[in-house]
């Protein structure tokens, strides 16, 4: 598996496959927007705004994370890689340098929660759901990084 920074050239593949895992692992979620807008989205204000960071192999795009300073604002892996260390892969990329990490999740995505959880993040508060698009509960999560021991 290989990581690397993506480009804005790279952001309709990555649309594709958020498009992709999203059906599949939340499929309760309305869909609220066209493949079009994803696309439109995705190179327009994810990219600008973020770090996007691509897991690759031979078989071709496996999952991609997307970090603004202190947050983790998206994390996905392609429903056929999931459970074979791809998310682990991008989170300890997004982990790198930073000090604390804040992230979105919804509540139902139990799978996500335990992900994060097992791997340091704690539940700072739980949400109606109000402040999302897709008005779905969803849970604030922080890690931070433990301070070097002597």
């Amino acid at each position: 598996m290989r990581l690397r920074r993506a480009t804005r050239e790279d952001m309709p593949a990555v649309a594709v496959l958020h498009r992709l895992t999203m059906r599949a692992s939340l499929a309760y979620l309305p869909e609220l927007h066209t493949a079009e807008e994803d696309r439109w989205w995705f190179t327009t204000q994810l990219y600008p705004a973020n770090a996007v960071w691509l897991a690759e192999d031979d078989a071709g795009l496996a999952g991609y994370a997307a970090t603004a300073p202190g947050w983790l604002n998206h994390l996905y892996v392609h429903p056929d890689r999931q459970g074979a260390g791809v998310g682990p892969l991008l989170l300890a990329q997004a982990k790198d340098g930073a000090h604390e990490l804040q992230l979105w999740t919804f509540q139902r995505n139990a799978r996500a929660r335990a992900f994060y959880e097992k791997r340091g993040f704690a539940l700072v508060r739980l949400t109606d759901g109000a402040g999302n698009e897709e008005r779905e509960p969803d849970a604030l999560y922080r890690w931070t990084r433990e301070p070097a021991q002597a």
